[in-house]
């Protein structure tokens, strides 16, 4: 954790050097780049600078704790514990700050959940999580909207795409990435039996427009008339639906929930660089994998990391050995137990990797 802290607290110097560069402030863009930037980080940094200080003033009342003076020695060693106890608190405030990575502290994100094996019952577990969240959405007083959706004859969804914003939704729904499956008997069973479908969540945090170089000749748009209702029966005949592809990276985004092909473009473009961004990022943590392995937030999205036993009325989640069984109130929207333990969990990992301090 020291050595990240040592990377912001380098990165933010090298902003601040750049914000007074004169060349940086006649490009307005690149201003407002940096400056975002240097905003993300500054609440962070400046805990940090004062935490280095407090080490720095505790190393020395240390050493003149040794003094051969009895008055410089007995004033030393009453301020010794004042000042551990201040570094102590500043350090579980850099810790709390911390959990859920350099992401956590974004205020909007991108959740898509996609039907998984099991056919239509996948379907219609993805449009029960999907519930689930907005939902829980609603609890939590966060606005959501949904970019993109493949809804099928039965009322689920091949994969829905929903925007979501507000204060810690990145930081709790990061989480919800990986593998989900249920295990219940389906509608369209006859003969009572239990059947295990599933469903992948992937949540994206979704980025500011500076954040991402996105030239317009870097992807190219295509547009097409598309299906908005389930089964497609409800054709749009104004060929307002958009698909976007990304030449570099190979990203495929689609948009069709609005009328307006202008705002179907605005939100594929919104997804595309949440998704640009989010590929970046993976690349990144792929290199440094082992530093977080422990950590639940991780956002491996290969993982299967949770089952919902509907005839237990049980949740499981695999990655902390949680078991709940209050799986009916759980997917009425009261997911925040479950995001508890897995914030309680990683809070735990990250202070025993630490060690003491001393």
């Amino acid at each position: 954790m020291r050595e990240m802290l040592e990377e912001k607290l380098s990165r933010f110097e090298t902003l601040e050097s750049q914000m007074a560069d004169p060349v940086v402030q006649g490009d307005s863009r690149k201003m407002a780049e940096v400056a975002r930037e240097h905003g993300s980080l500054a609440k962070l940094v400046i805990k940090y600078r004062r935490f280095k200080s407090v080490c720095n003033e505790l190393d020395e009342v240390r050493e003149m704790a040794g003094s051969t003076d009895p008055e410089e020695r007995e004033l030393a060693e009453s301020e010794i514990p004042g000042l551990i106890e201040t570094r102590e608190n500043i350090w579980n405030e850099l810790l709390e700050s911390t959990i859920g990575g350099e992401d956590a502290s974004r205020t909007k994100c991108v959740m898509e959940i996609r039907a998984g094996t099991g056919g239509d019952e996948a379907a219609l577990f993805a449009r029960n999580l999907y519930e689930m969240y907005k939902r829980y959405c609603e609890i939590r007083k966060w606005k959501y909207e949904v970019m993109d959706s493949s809804p099928t004859e039965l009322g689920g969804f091949k994969e829905v795409t929903v925007a979501i914003s507000g204060d810690g939704c990145y930081r709790d729904l990061q989480y919800e990435s990986g593998g989900h499956r249920v295990q219940r008997v389906p509608e369209t069973e006859t003969k009572g039996r239990i059947h295990t479908s599933a469903a992948t969540i992937a949540v994206l945090p979704e980025v500011e427009d500076v954040e991402v170089d996105l030239p317009v000749e870097s992807y190219e748009v295509e547009r097409y008339a598309a299906s908005s209702g389930p089964g497609g029966q409800h054709v749009n005949k104004t060929a307002s639906a958009v698909r976007i592809t990304h030449h570099d990276s190979g990203i495929v985004v689609k948009c069709f929930e609005e009328r307006s092909q202008h705002k179907n473009l605005a939100k594929g473009l919104r997804l595309l660089k949440s998704k640009l961004y989010d590929h970046y990022q993976q690349t990144q943590k792929k290199e440094r994998a082992d530093q977080r392995k422990t950590l639940v937030g991780s956002g491996d999205r290969s993982q299967r990391i949770r089952t919902y036993n509907f005839p237990e009325n049980r949740l499981t989640d695999h990655r902390i050995n949680l078991t709940l069984y209050k799986l009916d109130s759980i997917v009425a929207g009261d997911v925040q137990p479950v995001t508890d333990a897995l914030i309680e969990h990683d809070r735990r990992s990250l202070r025993d990797s630490m060690g003491d301090l001393d």
